[in-house]
């Protein structure tokens, strides 16, 4: 488990030592927290966490062996939730274009000035942030609504749809005192106090929890 930081982290990967080390000497004069990274393989076999100060993935398009849309997408699949800066070289635009469509939020072509890097750099840690308190919100209402049995559920589903507790006991063949019950109990345990704070407590946690 990497150690809590109050700083940015920003993973430079990219198989050009020379570059690698003068970027991480760019960044760290900002004042983050720079790690370089030989290869996509060296970065997965790092496993770093995206702290809570937030951080991004600086990639080069092309590299020996695994490339960097190959980690984007395998970082994409693991639920990610590094922002992706790519750096690609002449020609790469395509690429590039690829890349953005997976999801990557920018991407500089070298040689590229030193300026454009740090402002591509700090919009992904502003965005690593929202994403991280995100992730939060949703994980927190996940921790709730685990709280609640299978039942308590799917009243909790029906509830936050709108429907009167009439209508949650005929679709759910219970009688209407017991989905009172259940009602008060879903209340209590989400801390939730009207069927709409539930409604978006489900969503938080899934948005198409509501489907």
């Amino acid at each position: 488990m990497q150690a809590a930081t109050a700083t940015p982290v920003i993973h430079v990967v990219d198989d050009e030592a020379p570059f690698r080390r003068s970027l991480v000497f760019l960044l760290e004069s900002m004042g983050w927290q720079a790690v370089g990274h030989a290869s996509a393989e060296a970065f997965l076999e790092a496993a770093p966490e995206l702290p809570a100060a937030g951080g991004c993935l600086v990639l080069d398009i092309r590299m020996p062996r695994l490339s960097g849309l190959e980690l984007q997408r395998r970082l994409k699949a693991a639920q990610s939730l590094f922002p992706v800066l790519f750096m690609t070289g002449h020609g790469d635009v395509d690429l590039a274009v690829q890349a953005m469509k997976e999801g990557a939020v920018d991407f500089l072509q070298k040689p590229f000035k030193d300026q454009q890097m740090l402002d591509a750099v700090e919009r992904a840690i502003q965005l690593s942030c929202e994403r991280h308190q995100a992730s939060r919100r949703c994980q927190g209402a996940r921790e709730l609504l685990a709280r609640l049995s299978p039942r308590e559920s799917e009243v909790a589903k029906q509830v936050a749809l709108g429907l009167a507790n009439k209508e949650v006991a005929r679709d759910l063949g219970i009688s209407e005192n017991t989905v009172h019950v259940h009602r008060q109990h879903i209340m209590e345990k989400t801390d939730t106090g009207s069927a709409a704070e539930l409604a978006r407590l489900i969503l938080r946690a899934d948005p198409s929890g509501l489907d």
